[in-house]
């Protein structure tokens, strides 16, 4: 395996329960934990829109009136800043979710580690830029964050007179200071999109938005909140006065009162010293080196199908010009690129590609041991079974079935499948994690399709597709395997019966009646 099945358990255990409750509730197409990555840049979607409306009304040589006459519009503006404002809270909510799951799931490593840092400038970012639009208010909370950000400025002479100077109450705040706030503003959303590019340059078919009715079901429900519950406008702000029970929020403005007690140089080592712990996880997460290895193409058994180049989640695989005689290209991977998911071995039919130790030929070697060791019976259905699934994590045996461990289902050749039903095997289950948090990103749809659609490497049309199921459950729906497990076994029994029977039917149709020698002679 790549990764011990239970690395992190004492983060992954709660994660995988939590998992598991909004499976029940929405299943794991629709499950909010699954998506919190695309559900980022649907908030983004949300603001950008919200925003461009309450540009219109906003004024810079009077900002706080201007947004009191937009919290004053009953039918539009009270509830579109709401939501403007819940949108950009659910944002930093879903971002922390989506950062603790990569983490959690050891799935910031390698390759990986540009995605993580890319993450992390990019949560930072969105920071700044929400502390921009809270400035832009100009209430008592705005007045409490720019004078927090001028002292932690100050500690830099980079400034001609401190910043914090500007906001004692001696002299008007200078327009150019909302100029800035509202150009900032509107130009940090474009590093945000240049981020996210960044952020997801090194994936294939990437899925930037979460499925539809997830989307519109978020939208909904903050429309909701907001029409029910708008957002509260604070007093105006007075530098002349000290503004006493601001309600700061929660998810960008946490940090105010912890900055503001200690002195500002402390204030920036705690960041600093922040950042590179978050920042040297891929580095401390990162597996042992012989664990893995990345894929190689043997040129010997290579056909040019580009069936692995397609397949790759990562854009590890490119094809290029043979260095023999053959007219066709060869595949060629990308260390640099490659996280050994060996999603690639699963979708080579001649078994001429994959990591080391797990590319197809080395799967049937596996299985073959495996089948001298367990001798599965036409009774016993074999789980072959991810390592984050149910059959990976969980203690129970689930009835004796069994286990045949592999690092991802997308990794499994069609041939093992088909081997073990060939082996006298009565069924197969292959259990994965469900889809939508598949660990190699596309290892289970790939699975799917190569058993049921015929996806090149698929399962031959000679093995009964009656003996086997694909089930989707994750770490803590072990619940979700066992009753999977009972009624295919009950399936499996049935059809047994029905082909007994049928035999049966068969030598009493093809019997002929006893007759004499001399009736024979006649």
């Amino acid at each position: 395996m790549n990764y011990p099945a239970k690395q992190y358990a004492p983060l992954r255990r709660p994660l995988a329960h939590l998992d598991a409750l909004f499976n029940r509730l929405y299943t794991w197409r629709y499950n909010p934990l699954y998506h919190s990555g695309a559900l980022v840049v649907a908030c983004f979607v949300v603001l950008s829109v919200t925003g461009l409306y309450l540009l219109l009304f906003y004024r810079i040589g009077s900002p706080y009136a201007s947004v009191e006459r937009i919290a004053d519009q009953a039918f539009a503006g009270r509830w579109i800043r709401s939501l403007h404002r819940y949108a950009s809270d659910l944002a930093v909510v879903a971002a922390l979710v989506h950062a603790f799951r990569m983490g959690v799931q050891n799935r910031a490593w390698g390759p990986r580690a540009l995605a993580w840092l890319s993450g992390i400038v990019l949560l930072g970012v969105f920071l700044i830029c929400g502390w921009t639009g809270y400035v832009m208010v100009w209430d008592t909370q705005a007045q409490l964050l720019a004078q927090e950000g001028a002292r932690l400025l100050d500690v830099f002479p980079i400034f001609s007179e401190p910043i914090a100077r500007a906001f004692a109450g001696d002299r008007a705040i200078p327009s150019a200071f909302f100029f800035l706030n509202l150009f900032a503003h509107i130009a940090i959303p474009v590093g945000i999109l240049l981020i996210l590019w960044i952020h997801v340059s090194r994936l294939a078919r990437t899925e930037l938005l979460p499925p539809r009715p997830l989307t519109w079901g978020m939208v909904g429900v903050l429309t909701v909140l907001s029409v029910a519950w708008p957002a509260v406008l604070g007093p105006e702000a007075d530098p002349l006065r000290v503004p006493q029970d601001v309600a700061l929020d929660l998810f960008y403005n946490f940090w105010v009162p912890l900055s503001a007690a200690v002195p500002a140089g402390v204030s920036w080592l705690a960041l600093v010293a922040g950042l590179v712990a978050v920042g040297a996880i891929p580095w401390l997460t990162r597996p042992a080196l012989e664990t893995v290895e990345p894929s190689w193409v043997d040129p010997r058994f290579c056909t040019g199908c580009e069936q692995c180049y397609h397949d790759c989640p990562y854009e590890a695989i490119s094809m290029v010009a043979r260095d023999d005689d053959r007219p066709y290209t060869v595949g060629l991977v990308d260390p640099d690129k490659c996280v050994s998911c060996g999603i690639c071995a699963g979708s080579c039919a001649p078994m001429g590609v994959g990591p080391p130790k797990r590319a197809g030929r080395d799967q049937l070697r596996s299985v073959k041991e495996f089948i001298t060791r367990h001798q599965p019976s036409s009774q016993d259905v074999v789980l072959v079974a991810c390592s984050r699934s149910a059959a990976g994590w969980e203690a129970d045996d689930f009835g004796g079935a069994p286990v045949l461990p592999v690092d991802c289902v997308g990794n499994v050749h069609t041939s093992v499948v088909e081997y073990l039903v060939r082996a006298g095997a009565g069924g197969v289950i292959v259990v994965s994690c469900p889809p939508r948090d598949c660990w190699n990103r596309e290892g289970v749809k790939w699975m799917d399709a190569r058993v049921y659609d015929g996806r090149e490497a698929e399962l031959k049309d000679r093995v009964d597709r009656t003996r086997i199921r694909v089930v989707h459950a994750a770490e803590a729906e072990g619940r979700v395997l066992a009753e999977s497990l009972a009624l295919f076994r009950s399936q499996i029994g049935a059809l047994d019966r029905a082909l007994s029977e049928r035999a049966i039917e068969l030598d009493t149709t093809c019997e002929q009646p006893a007759v004499s020698v001399a009736e024979e002679v006649t």
